[in-house]
């Protein structure tokens, strides 16, 4: 379990600085490997998105019953949906967990807090699930990448979640877009059916747009909004990350 013990942070970023020098010169089935070695309780987080077949086969291939755990918002597409069912089928997947806001209804009855609140609607069906799921577990593995946005330009293999120096694993930090496309198509994986009818970058349907030609990918999240993130790799409305770089 997370330590909550300040006395144990240096010991824990000692040992995130360690791992990230092991793997600086190494490929991403090898860090999910070393993760799956070194974090005696780890789970896999992913959003069933547009790139999330490439980091999900990579972790199949090293563990097939690895706990994933999938947020279902419940204002995905029903495109998602019905993708998740079919990558955990053709991945062979055998613990992957549905997480929900417990009370969205009650909180967000007509279901218009994206429109007046966007980041509480995130933290409420999000960013708090997830955080409530996470509770169990001393690590988890993200699909993050340092071509994402700038505050990704130094992401790290491993890193440590403060409070309670959880540990976060990022095997395609140094993953390029094209590498993504790459190994999605090298490996014969199936792609979310939206990604060709101009959705690069998916989440809840109410907060995501086509990208037209040239645009950022992430372009379509949050349109119109000074919003760029959900919040899930955010601790008190920040970007942050601890532990030594690689």
């Amino acid at each position: 379990m997370p330590l909550d013990d300040p006395n144990e942070i240096p010991a824990a970023d000692a040992r995130v600085a360690r791992l990230n020098v092991q793997m600086r010169h190494h490929a991403a089935h090898d860090v999910i490997r070393l993760a799956v070695a070194s974090v005696p309780n780890l789970a896999l987080v992913s959003s069933f998105g547009a790139e999330s077949v490439a980091l999900l086969h990579l972790a199949s291939r090293v563990k097939k019953d690895l706990p994933v755990l999938f947020i279902d918002t419940e204002m995905l597409f029903d495109e998602t949906l019905q993708y998740q069912r079919e990558v955990a089928r053709k991945l062979g997947l055998r613990k992957v967990t549905l997480i929900r806001a417990h009370d969205s209804a009650g909180q967000d009855p007509d279901g218009s807090l994206h429109q007046t609140d966007p980041d509480a609607c995130c933290t409420l069906r999000k960013t708090a699930p997830l955080q409530k799921a996470l509770a169990g577990f001393d690590g988890w593995i993200t699909g993050r990448k340092r071509f994402q946005s700038g505050s990704r330009a130094e992401l790290p293999h491993f890193e440590t979640e403060a409070p309670g120096n959880r540990i976060k694993v990022n095997p395609l930090a140094f993953w390029a877009p094209g590498d993504v496309q790459e190994y999605i198509t090298e490996n014969n994986l199936p792609r979310h059916p939206m990604v060709a009818r101009g959705f690069p970058s998916i989440g809840c349907h109410p907060c995501t747009t086509k990208v037209a030609s040239g645009e950022d990918p992430r372009a379509g999240r949050w349109r119109d909004h000074s919003k760029i993130e959900c919040g899930i790799h955010f601790a008190n409305g920040k970007a942050i990350r601890t532990g030594t770089p690689t």
